[in-house]
Formats: structure tokens, C-alpha cells, sequence
């Protein structure tokens, strides 16, 4: 059974890049990434790798859908490389993923998924490597009125239901659900092919689609359910004391009395 495939792809900062390279901004309540470059966000790039799989097996088509601000061209050439369809962009400066809750992640994405045309299946990361929120595919799923399954390791698609092996603590369930239906992928389904170069070459003919904040029509401020009211890094402070006991029992009680009374003990 062909079906189409909407991927949900966010553009992270490379999880793979130095501590030392992340600044707190205090003022202005976000984490800046200074010279690590943008790569999809790695739970997203298993759920690519997961619809490539289904259309090897039934012959889907496969959007890539990316929102965001300044989105890199080349990370989403290369993802569409991999073995999808087509791209649907949806960009404008006021898209900046640090400033964005789930709640209007995931209502920009159901806006833009209702430009985009009829869909059969939703495959989204279990959660983004930049927040780890795991939220916006499920409130996507609810605006959608679409049922949702989560934690996926496997997913099939036959005669109009989707099959899914859900990831447990101690092994896996599995459950179906009607099409159309979203998924969130997890881990455990392998990483994200690479593209050959020539697949690259071709993958800059592929149709690529393009959406802003006007094609939306929607209130930013009047979206967000979660507001950042601080943010810093954690004080750290060391200090060095000197138990001394003639006795070893006595320097031990004098050592328990210091830890009662840094509320330690």
C-alpha cells in the first residue's frame, strides 16, 4: 500500500560539539551555539530513516517538513538526499526554535501540514536533542485529531493501518493504529543512511516548497503556553575543610558533626 509520509525534521546545533561552545545568555533566557553547525536532529533523523524503510517497502512518497529560522539548505539537501520525495520549508525570523514553546511548534507545524496536501502517516523524532522536551508530536497528533503511538523501534504500514513495535523499559509492545496516524521514533531504530553524492546531485531537482509566517496567518504571542522566566548556569562553589582528630574515632566524629551541619548527613 503506497502512502504519503511527512517527516518532521528540526535543525538542531550538532549534539557532537564542545560544552565549551554553548553560551548562556542570561539576559535574553537562551542557550547560543557559537561555531557548531546545524545538523537534523538525530531522534528526526531516525524517523527519515523509518519512512525511507516503508517506502523501500510499499513505495511511499516522503515530505520533509523543517520549521525554523535561517534553516541551512545544505542540511536539508542532504537529508532529502537520504531518500525522500520532496521539502516543505516552513521559515521566517520570528521561527527561532529557542524562542518557540511546543504548544506553537506544533501549531505551526499542523498549519503548515494543512498547506501541504493529504497525508497518511506523520513520523516525528521521540524529541528534540536541543530542549528533549518530547512534547510537540504529540500535541501535533491532538490538533490534528489524528491518534498517535510513541517510542517507536519499528514501523509498518499495511492496508490502511500503521504497526508499530513500542519501546519499553523491559522489551517492547505492539500496537496499531488507523491511518491517517503520527508516530514518534525512537533510538532504537538505527541511524540515518548516508547518501551517495550522486544521490545528492539529484536530490538539488527534487520539489522544495516554501512557507512563511503570513502563509500561516497565525499570532505568535497568543500561541505560547510556556513562558522562560530565567535562565543560568548553576553556581558551583568548593570548599576545602581539615578534619584533624588525635583518633582516628574522634577525627570520625568530628568529621560527622561537619557533614550534619552542611545538612549533608
Amino acid at each position: 500500500m503506497a502512502v504519503d509520509i511527512i517527516v518532521c525534521a528540526k535543525q538542531v546545533p550538532d549534539p557532537e560539539g564542545p560544552p565549551s561552545s554553548f553560551e548562556v545568555n542570561e539576559a535574553e533566557r537562551r542557550v547560543t551555539a557559537r561555531g557548531i553547525p546545524p545538523v537534523i536532529n538525530p531522534f528526526d533523523e531516525n524517523a527519515l530513516e523509518t519512512a525511507i524503510r516503508i517506502k523501500e517497502a510499499t513505495g511511499a512518497a516522503i515530505t520533509l517538513l523543517s520549521l525554523g529560522k535561517g534553516l541551512s539548505r545544505a542540511v536539508i539537501l542532504k537529508a532529502v538526499a537520504a531518500g525522500a520525495d520532496s521539502s516543505l520549508l516552513v521559515e521566517d525570523d520570528a521561527f527561532d526554535a529557542a524562542l518557540l514553546d511546543s504548544f506553537t511548534t506544533a501549531h505551526l507545524l499542523a498549519g503548515a501540514i494543512s498547506k501541504a496536501g493529504p497525508y497518511d502517516l506523520i513520523l516525528c523524532g521521540r524529541q528534540a536533542a536541543d530542549t528533549n522536551a518530547g512534547m510537540v508530536g504529540l500535541i501535533l497528533a491532538q490538533f490534528l485529531g489524528v491518534p498517535a503511538i510513541t517510542l517507536a523501534q519499528k514501523v509498518e504500514v499495511s492496508e490502511g493501518r500503521v504497526v508499530v513495535e513500542r519501546v519499553l523499559p523491559d522489551g517492547y509492545e505492539v500496537v496499531e493504529a488507523p491511518l491517517p496516524a503520527l508516530v514518534t521514533v525512537s533510538g532504537e531504530v538505527g541511524d540515518l543512511r548516508y547518501p551517495s553524492l550522486q544521490a545528492i546531485k539529484a536530490a538539488k531537482g527534487f520539489p522544495q516548497t516554501a512557507l512563511g509566517r503570513a502563509d500561516l496567518d497565525l499570532n505568535l504571542p497568543a500561541l505560547a503556553r510556556l513562558e522562560t522566566v530565567a535562565l543560568a548556569i548553576p553556581s558551583r562553589e568548593r570548599r576545602c575543610a581539615l578534619v584533624e582528630g588525635d583518633t582516628l574515632q574522634e577525627a570520625g566524629r568530628k568529621l560527622a558533626l561537619l557533614l550534619r551541619q552542611e545538612k549533608v548527613l
